[in-house]
């Protein structure tokens, strides 16, 4: 993750530079350059084909969308990208941009969001868990496919993880597996994944 601008942007400003551009968020102001890298869209394909296999089977009114943007907060200059995005179809009727561009501005419109952690970790693992649970979403999942965090996140030794983060009043808690761990979720109670099926074949 690059920051890539000192000059401070609203949303609105943002959207225009930059709403055709998935590569870029906002946060507090800053533009963010995420820098995607192939194994990292490898493994956020690998989960939206799962969990929209899952929808399809028990006939939910909810979809993974190929791209989407979260603004959280009305007071707060920030746009987030979630790599991974489930929407509640129905809820979307509330959604004052929806009908224009694929913005989010309402917490019921969000099932689950995923993040698949790159370089910058600590944002998946500290600042999207608040904003997240501020907002009132009720499932997040951090995917962290190298192992990358944080021991205080993922404990020593550092390996692959995958932490499910559920809403429980306003704060998370949070629960981690490992490779061969099958995932819970309390969204897909009948998800039968693990890490290890969402990893590259290379790793």
């Amino acid at each position: 993750m690059v920051y890539t601008s000192t000059q401070s942007l609203n949303v609105e400003e943002f959207l225009v530079r930059y709403g055709d551009n998935p590569r870029y968020e906002l946060a507090d102001g800053e533009l963010i350059d995420m820098e995607p890298t192939g194994p990292h869209e490898l493994v956020s394909g690998k989960i939206s084909t799962r969990l929209g296999s899952e929808i399809d089977r028990l006939e939910l009114p909810w979809f993974v969308p190929k791209s989407c943007m979260l603004q959280p907060f009305n007071t707060i200059a920030t746009a987030r990208r979630p790599d991974v995005i489930v929407l509640d179809e129905m809820a979307l009727l509330e959604e004052p941009f929806w009908a224009s561009e694929p913005v989010i501005t309402r917490s019921r419109s969000v099932k689950l969001v995923v993040e698949v952690v790159s370089t910058n970790w600590e944002n998946d693992y500290a600042r999207k868990v608040e904003e997240y649970a501020l907002f009132g979403i009720p499932e997040y999942w951090i995917v962290d496919f190298r192992g990358l965090g944080g021991v205080i996140y993922i404990g020593r030794p550092k390996q692959p993880t995958i932490t499910v983060c559920t809403l429980i009043n306003e704060d998370y808690h949070q629960r981690q597996f490992r490779l061969t761990d099958a995932i819970v979720s309390n969204l897909f109670p009948e998800l039968h994944v693990t890490l290890q099926d969402l990893m590259p074949r290379s790793f």
